[in-house]
């Protein structure tokens, strides 16, 4: 295996406190985690003691003015570990820079500190029974009444949905102007007129909170409103890059992981009076995954570099997701084929990474939408 030179020495610390505070704190509960439907409140405080959340923030925000890589690493050991119920990216990594990029310097100190601390969980609300990958289709709308806007509306598939005090939320304020009609709002869960659905009951990543949110005359005032009104649509081009950069991420850690379960599993497991890695199939199925894991980290890897420069830009972003995704797919399942029937056993940590895996394919755009994007820019 290539080495991996992008991470430095106080990286790979922060990676050893990483791992260790997953293992003692997340591991032995997740299972539990899932059959509760979403992880327990007391986790997020913790990691905010430990600095697991926001690290890239400012200090003056209380981060710890972090380079990416950072954020890459809690990305990677949460996908190693399988502990797919662990929204803490979603939270550092797509809803706090929007705050941190967008917000005014009121609504920064507000909020920010209090996100790395754990004290506030942030969430998203782009997707809506009707629009999915087409954030144009946004049908939420916020209109101005005084100093005040009222938001109506719903929305679904939100991740980190349940247990979300803060919600950046995705309206339209003018429904004539398409893209340029659509502005940013933060809502606190709290605020009269917001609800909650059910906790949805997914396939896979049993233990992430995804939920249904409403909006039924929610009033906020006209200073919730993120950045400037009509601009909502440009700002969540600007940010998709890294949210889907933290998909690939998540992707190649759990093809990795993957791997290395079944060649532990192919070694001890008989058949036939021999180990089933001893079979030319199984050897050339696991040859096949080691070069393509391989390949994909290199790009992963070179994709993390242009980021911390700058320079990931949107078609390269959507190339990451697509190959990435897809191929931690294909991975899981040679990977739950080679385990045989024990990979169809959900005590197997490769069923649940198999099961966890399907929707990587679907969120943070579709991979049909990426195929779309790379094909504009050629």
């Amino acid at each position: 295996m290539i080495p991996r030179t992008l991470f430095s020495a106080d990286h790979e610390l922060f990676r050893d406190s990483v791992r260790k505070f997953l293992e003692q704190h997340a591991v032995p509960f997740h299972a539990q985690w899932e059959k509760n439907g979403h992880v327990d409140r007391a986790l997020w405080y913790k990691a905010g003691e430990a600095g697991l959340l926001c690290s890239h923030l400012p200090e003056a925000y209380g981060g710890a003015e972090a380079d990416f890589l950072y954020s890459a690493v809690v990305i990677e050991e949460i996908a190693r570990l399988g502990l797919t119920g662990i929204g803490f990216s979603l939270h550092s990594d797509i809803v706090a820079p929007y705050l941190l990029h967008y917000g005014s310097e009121e609504q920064r100190r507000r909020y920010l500190p209090r996100m790395a601390s754990g004290e506030l969980i942030g969430a998203i609300a782009m997707t809506e029974p009707g629009a999915g990958s087409d954030l144009q289709g946004v049908r939420t709308t916020a209109v101005l009444d005084g100093d005040e806007y009222v938001i109506n509306g719903s929305k679904t598939f939100i991740t980190n949905g349940w247990l979300a005090d803060l919600v950046v939320v995705v309206a339209k304020t003018d429904p004539q102007a398409g893209a340029r009609g659509t502005s940013l709002f933060l809502v606190e869960t709290g605020t009269p007129g917001f609800s909650r659905g059910r906790r949805l009951e997914k396939v896979g990543m049993k233990a992430q909170d995804t939920s249904e949110l409403f909006f039924q005359d929610v009033r906020v005032p006209r200073e919730n409103l993120l950045g400037q009104a009509g601009m909502g649509f440009a700002y969540l081009m600007q940010e998709l890059p890294q949210e889907r950069l933290t998909v690939g991420v998540a992707a190649l850690a759990s093809a990795e992981a993957a791997l290395g379960w079944t060649l532990d599993y192919t070694r001890e497991r008989k058949a036939f009076g021999k180990a089933v890695a001893d079979f030319q199939n199984t050897r050339f199925k696991l040859a096949e995954m080691a070069a393509e894991i391989q390949v994909g980290r290199v790009f992963t890897d070179r994709c993390l570099e242009l980021h911390l420069q700058g320079k990931l830009d949107v078609p390269t972003a959507a190339m990451l997701k697509y190959w990435a995704t897809e191929l931690q797919c294909r991975v899981l399942d040679e990977c739950v084929q080679l385990h045989g029937g024990y990979g169809y056993m959900w005590e197997y940590p490769v069923a649940r990474a198999w099961a966890d895996a399907r929707v990587q394919r679907i969120y943070a755009g579709t991979n049909e939408i990426m195929k779309e994007i790379i094909a504009r820019s050629l």
